[in-house]
């Protein structure tokens, strides 16, 4: 993933419009890397600081169900996803994270961590074995991970199932934050009967290739589902790009 990207937020007028984050006062990001280290740096560490402190460290009404989802393959999702989870995780605030890779048809948040693909969330939803089974730990008791697990027919199905529903139930009693990589739209329909499980979506662009009438119809369908459009962020970015080009896009 470039260095670079931008949050956007969500303009309140129109669903398919994206406007920058106003630049304002952001508070700074304690974070210690003993407790979770931190694989970031320089301007990458800075944008990740900003996603955590904005979505996730707002008070007692901050989400702790979120979905990651790219607009379409390859935005770069996986890697946003788990390094916030990382940020998160290491935060003085110490609340604990678990980050899950639903993206079963084509799992890769395993990678970002440098783990392999073993049992996980596949199996997780298959059998009845306590959630804790499946989860690896990172990082003492802050920093934990579920990988896809095992390849399965019917992956699509599985997400949208009770069982999953009650898995996410258990982490949440289990963790302060859950953090879940799901397929993008184009992939599975799946995603996003997983999003509707969760408090709310970040949706992940990529500069100079997700074409805007494919980030405006997955908008139109969160928004048809009454999921929660929490922000998005274009990933990638090259250039600083002035505030009125985003009233096109």
């Amino acid at each position: 993933m470039s260095r670079n990207f931008e949050l956007l937020q969500s303009a309140g007028k129109s669903p398919d419009v994206f406007e920058p984050e106003r630049e304002s006062e952001v508070p700074k990001l304690s974070v210690d890397d003993e407790v979770v280290p931190v694989q970031l740096e320089g301007a990458e560490r800075n944008e990740i600081a900003k996603l955590v402190n904005r979505v996730f460290l707002v008070g007692a009404e901050s989400p702790r169900r979120v979905a990651f989802m790219g607009a379409d393959a390859s935005t770069g999702c996986s890697r946003i996803c788990a390094r916030s989870a990382e940020l998160l995780a290491a935060s003085a605030a110490g609340r604990s994270v678990c980050v899950v890779d639903a993206n079963l048809r084509a799992p890769t948040l395993h990678r970002h961590f440098g783990m392999q693909n073993q049992q996980g969330l596949a199996d997780a939803l298959l059998e009845a074995s306590p959630i804790r089974k499946y989860i690896t730990r990172l990082a003492g008791n802050k920093l934990a991970l579920i990988t896809a697990g095992s390849s399965v027919d019917g992956w699509q199905t599985l997400l949208g199932s009770q069982q999953m529903q009650t898995r996410i139930s258990e982490l949440h009693r289990e963790f302060d934050f859950v953090l879940i990589d799901i397929p993008p739209l184009s992939q599975s329909s799946g995603g996003i009967a997983l999003a509707k499980m969760s408090d709310g979506v970040i949706l992940v662009l990529k500069a100079h290739s997700t074409r805007r009438e494919v980030a405006q119809q997955v908008v139109s369908e969160l928004k048809s589902a009454n999921v929660k459009m929490l922000g998005a962020i274009l990933n990638e970015r090259r250039f600083p790009i002035p505030e009125s080009i985003y009233q096109r896009l």
